[in-house]
């Protein structure tokens, strides 16, 4: 059975090897060979019966050398110890020598673009790089089984942010990257409510933080009206166009908003626990998960981010930018030798690898069956995260020039440049120059 299982990897090594050679290093020309990928179940079919026959005898030689991994620097020990286990449990594929080198999601992308030969041959990345990562040619399609693999055990999100047109890229590791709502329970009353988040801080004296002058959590309250603000790039990675609509009634109402909040006196410009003083909640990730519950103590608690009442009488859920980790695979020349990156990817992405990692260092699963562990489901800021996620959509590829550009909106809301006496007109107008400007970026 083992032998049967190796036999299908190779044959799906195979497909996926001919995909990029006929041109899945692009964007465009992979969602054009997607059909290949579609017919590739007889491939299957045919492996099955070798594997029932000469396979079953003669063992899948799957050749040997070096295979390069590239993980962030507080999951290298790990990874090493779980690629031991793999080629432990995998006799027919330890011809390999596995390297594990500490080079994080942000980096790996651009260590890839830069030199895709002497890149890893396995790397983790940040999901907004994934297109960039496609169109150099980094990434080897997933197809067949592994696609099913990916498809059937990680949620919906991080299954999504694999894709780059129609066909799926990396192996999800985590769904752990936004943002939600940490407050102090003796303090809010009502953590669905924008409204009465404000009121309650208000009332207790304490301070309510949200970084409104940031182009990742900024869009959460555009995007809860139903603006778009994303990015399309052509196949050497450069943006070609801007979808973006916030110059529109709906991104009034996302202003205005905005401006109500840092009229508040309970208002603070920020997303740092560890930075901030008398906190009755805030608006932060995962990572301060830890500073929260040490500044909250037993009034800690967390949920998705709250509902806000617009000026048009609508309520509007906060929504935002999701993120997720992904593991890649360099296009490979030797066969064998994808099928073992494919094996051993899919070994340091299952529901136990991935529990695994959460206990060594926090990071929250993809996998769905992950997810219902009882360690996962106590885990309040994970929860609250999955909750959230939901509303969000996948942070893609934006130029360096929008993150200056939402910033300095955030900062005249701040300042009061842009006020609540500002007419729909004036707001309209600000947008607009907003608008453009994006636009601009992407010609």
């Amino acid at each position: 059975m083992k032998k049967k299982v190796l036999a299908t990897l190779l044959t799906a090594a195979m497909v996926a090897g001919c995909l990029v050679g006929c041109g899945g290093g692009s964007g465009d020309s992979a969602a054009d060979t997607a059909p290949a990928a579609d017919a590739a179940p007889a491939a299957d079919s045919a492996a099955d019966d070798t594997a029932e026959g000469d396979a079953a005898a003669e063992p899948v030689d799957y050749g040997s050398g070096t295979i390069t991994i590239w993980v962030a620097e507080n999951t290298v020990d790990f990874t090493t110890q779980k690629a031991q286990e793999f080629f432990e449990a995998n006799p027919d594929m330890a011809g390999y020598t596995v390297t594990v080198e500490p080079v994080g999601e942000g980096d790996a992308a651009s260590n890839m673009l830069t030199d895709v030969e002497g890149g890893a041959d396995i790397f983790g990345f940040a999901q907004d790089q994934i297109t960039r990562l496609v169109s150099a040619g980094a990434l080897s399609p997933i197809v067949n089984d592994n696609l099913t693999f990916v498809t059937s055990n990680n949620d919906e999100g991080s299954a999504n942010a694999a894709v780059v047109g129609d066909v799926t890229y990396a192996y999800p590791m985590t769904s752990d990257n936004g943002y939600f709502l940490y407050y102090d329970k003796s303090v809010v009353t009502d953590p669905t409510s924008l409204e009465q988040i404000v009121a309650d801080c208000e009332a207790a004296g304490k301070n309510f933080y949200m970084e409104i002058n940031s182009g990742w959590y900024q869009p959460a309250f555009f995007f809860a009206t139903g603006c778009t603000l994303t990015y399309d790039t052509g196949d050497a990675g450069n943006f070609t166009q801007c979808n973006v609509d916030y110059a529109s009634d709906a991104g009034v109402v996302a202003l205005k908003e905005i401006i109500e909040l840092a009229s508040s006196p309970a208002f603070q410009n920020g997303s740092s626990v560890d930075n901030g003083t008398n906190i009755g909640a805030i608006v932060d990730g995962t990572w301060d998960s830890r500073s929260a519950s040490d500044a909250f103590g037993d009034n800690y608690a967390c949920a998705k981010l709250p509902s806000f009442e617009g000026s048009d009488g609508n309520t509007y859920q906060l929504s935002g930018f999701g993120g997720y980790k992904l593991l890649g695979i360099k296009p490979q020349v030797e066969p064998g030798k994808l099928a073992v990156c494919h094996a051993l990817a899919q070994y340091l992405t299952n529901k136990d690898t991935q529990l695994a990692r959460y206990n060594a260092v926090g990071w929250g699963p993809s996998n769905v069956e992950a997810q219902q562990d009882s360690a996962i489901q106590a885990d309040v800021a994970l929860s609250a995260l999955a909750e959230q996620l939901q509303y969000t959509i996948p942070q893609g590829n934006y130029p360096g020039d929008y993150w200056t550009l939402a910033t300095s909106l955030g900062d005249d809301i701040i300042a009061g440049t842009i006020s609540a006496s500002s007419s729909d007109e004036e707001l309209t107008n600000v947008l607009q120059t907003f608008q453009d400007t994006c636009i601009s970026y992407a010609q």
